[in-house]
């Protein structure tokens, strides 16, 4: 499945959170992640992040069954940070 998750989490938890999902996911935009993901993934990610994270933080994730459907669309510069990455 494709899944976009996003997040807002306290300062001192960002860069571990950061570091979990990019083990998982293409790393698109602050606090943004996306990319496909099977099922059995997905929930050990998210069973990791909150170990990572406390009841004041958010994470939203949004799940495509089929990404045909989904059309993205980057106004502006493309700031996909994997292209960065060696």
């Amino acid at each position: 499945m494709f899944v976009i998750i996003t997040y807002d989490v306290d300062e001192k938890r960002v860069a571990k959170v950061c570091k979990k999902l990019r083990a998982y996911l293409d790393w698109t935009q602050n606090s943004v992640f996306e990319g496909e993901i099977t099922k059995g993934k997905l929930i050990k990610c998210l069973r990791e992040l909150e170990l990572l994270t406390s009841d004041s933080d958010s994470i939203y994730v949004y799940k495509v069954e089929n990404p045909k459907h989904i059309v993205k669309e980057v106004m502006g510069q493309d700031r996909s940070f994997d292209k960065f990455m060696f």
